[in-house]
């Protein structure tokens, strides 16, 4: 992604057409911080499904992805990266909490084993 103040000295130099999506919010300040989630799971049966990821800081202020719009399958020891993005950036983070649903009423509740996780800031690649 590029930076909004930045778009066209970057995507204008480009002789074919380009397209050009803009991720915002429906919250000031209207941006979206994006991250990408790498898991691991250790589940023996695959799963399917949305993971939702809460993150907190040293203050305890916590901040809420937006739940993925398409679901993710899960099979063990195989790696799934998700995009997911958040309306506040935490800095420091402290705590990293997910949610697992299938967004069903019926049928059994399942749980999503994660063997290894890993979640990188997009819009700060360093952190």
């Amino acid at each position: 992604g590029y930076r909004a103040d930045r778009w066209k000295k970057l995507l204008l130099p480009y002789s074919s057409p380009t397209k050009a999506y803009f991720d915002t919010s429906d919250q000031d300040p209207f941006c979206m911080y994006n991250y990408l989630l790498d898991i691991t799971t250790w589940n023996k049966s695959i799963r399917r499904g949305f993971i939702k990821v809460k993150i907190t800081d040293y203050a305890g202020n916590t901040v809420e992805s937006q739940m993925n719009s398409e679901a993710s399958t899960f099979q063990q020891y195989k790696r799934v990266k998700i995009l997911t993005g958040f309306h506040q950036d935490i800095e420091k983070i402290t705590k990293i909490s997910l949610t697992f649903s299938t967004k069903t009423l019926i049928g059994p509740k399942h749980k999503l084993r994660i063997l290894q996780m890993k979640l990188k800031s997009l819009n700060t690649p360093k952190r």
